[in-house]
């Protein structure tokens, strides 16, 4: 059975002269991706159950260009960017969320330069703040006791300085966070980053992928936990790769906080 979800968007939220608290920004993983689809859902449950009024843009979203310009497409960024800023400013956008450390970096720090000025928040900081104020309470149910290791995707940690709120919201699930090696500042990329996500690796004899997976693995986790759609994937096929942990799951802490709540 398909449950039905209600998701508005900004420009229904316009027809009936409201403005939404935030604007979830859902990005093209988590538009178009299968397995970052599940993440957008768990997110957009929290949210209703908080009772958080949100819109999306729908079809009027585009990406944000972070792969372009990373990958050195300075114009086709720019072009990209020039087309959200105006349909955000449209709808006199102010607050936005994201579950996508690359859209969260792009909105936040190269957005203004260009016109696009706003308040750009990383879905696990809106979570725990939504902790913080009450409007969310969570038990640890199932995911009381287990080891659980956390992956700092670059542009949430490095890029961003945001280590904690992921980190506080896997304990306030009552979980065993057991660190990796490499982490917060001195974590290792996923791989994925700089637009690597969607071409061919490099020449070399390991993939990154399979190095952090093995970084992650060592902690003898039960759950690898990640908050960026990308680090997800490239978790998840390192995880494949070494068939011995293939048990090893791999969850964004969205959906951590969804399942716990039984959303």
């Amino acid at each position: 059975m398909n449950e039905v979800i209600n998701v508005p968007t900004m420009a229904e939220m316009l027809a009936q002269g409201k403005q939404p608290e935030v604007l979830f920004w859902v990005g093209c993983a988590g538009s178009f991706d299968d397995r970052a689809k599940k993440i957008t859902k768990a997110f957009v449950k929290i949210l209703n159950r908080a009772n958080v009024e949100f819109a999306v843009l729908g079809t009027e979203e585009s990406c944000t260009g972070d792969p372009a310009k990373r990958a050195g497409n300075e114009f086709l960024f720019q072009m990209q960017a020039m087309m959200n800023i105006e349909v955000l400013n449209a709808y006199e956008a102010k607050k936005i969320v994201t579950a996508c450390p690359h859209c969260f970096n792009t909105l936040k720090n190269e957005y203004p330069e260009l016109g696009g000025k706003y308040d750009v928040i990383h879905h696990t900081e809106f979570l725990k703040s939504l902790l913080d104020t009450g409007r969310l309470t969570i038990e640890g149910g199932q995911f009381k006791g287990k080891r659980i290791t956390f992956h700092d995707p670059c542009y949430l940690g490095r890029a961003n300085n945001i280590y904690e709120a992921p980190r506080d919201l896997i304990q306030k699930l009552d979980a065993e966070l057991v660190e990796m090696k490499r982490s917060k500042a001195n974590g290792l990329c996923c791989g994925a980053g700089g637009a690597q996500m969607f071409k061919d690796a490099e020449p070399g004899n390991k993939e990154v992928n399979i190095e952090r997976t093995e970084d992650a693995l060592e902690t003898k986790p039960e759950i690898i936990a990640a908050g960026c759609p990308f680090c997800n994937t490239m978790m998840t096929d390192g995880v494949k790769a070494k068939e011995k942990e293939a048990d090893v799951k791999v969850m964004d802490i969205a959906e951590l906080i969804a399942n716990a709540q039984d959303l």
